[in-house]
């Protein structure tokens, strides 16, 4: 997984509450076991019509959005059912932070686990944010994760609340896997001795 440290890019403004999972990435893109491939199918049914044509004034088909890094979206994002391919589908499409002033707790701790950054913030705040990524790619919004802050393009400043744990598996590029290998060492003295006092197993 990618290490999360700093973050500058265009945002894209997404101004809907309650973004469900299935909107995120529709059911029918859910028979893969691959994280990569689905950025095409993030929110699917409002980018493309039905004979798979762009729908040209959703966010991300404008030209503007089309390489977001960032989302600013509504109140309780990633509600809905428990699907990872959801933060899948964001990360593939480019997405590394999103900022909401709520979120489903499952979809929340899945982007941790997904090299994702999702930052609560106030309503107020989510609005000045919302408000500059609607002036397009000319404003750059900055993340700073080590400093908890996010820089709007002109200049404001927000703070932030992350769990220490969570910060520090994003930091380190951390998936569970990841976590699991930083105990290698010790796993592998474990097996070793186990296998001296109980040679039987």
């Amino acid at each position: 997984m990618d290490k999360f440290t700093k973050l500058s890019g265009v945002a894209a403004p997404l101004p809907l509450v309650n973004i469900d999972t299935d909107m995120i990435i529709p059911k029918q893109f859910l028979k893969t076991i691959k994280r990569s491939g689905l950025g095409v199918n993030l929110f699917d049914e409002m980018r493309y019509d039905e004979n798979g044509e762009e729908i040209a004034d959703f966010v991300l088909n404008k030209p503007q959005y089309r390489e977001a890094q960032i989302l600013v979206a509504g109140d309780n994002f990633g509600c809905g059912s428990s699907r990872e391919h959801a933060p899948w589908a964001i990360k593939d499409f480019g997405i590394s932070c999103i900022i909401a002033p709520s979120y489903a707790d499952i979809f929340y701790n899945n982007c941790f686990k997904n090299g994702i950054l999702p930052i609560a913030l106030p309503q107020d705040q989510v609005d000045v944010l919302m408000n500059d990524a609607e002036k397009g790619a000319n404003a750059r919004i900055e993340v700073d994760l080590e400093a908890q802050t996010i820089t709007s393009s002109d200049g404001h400043v927000f703070s932030f609340d992350v769990d220490a744990f969570k910060k520090h598996c994003l930091l380190n590029g951390l998936d569970d896997i990841g976590l699991t290998m930083e105990k290698a060492a010790a796993i592998d003295a474990f097996e070793a001795e186990a296998t001296t006092v109980r040679p039987w197993l």
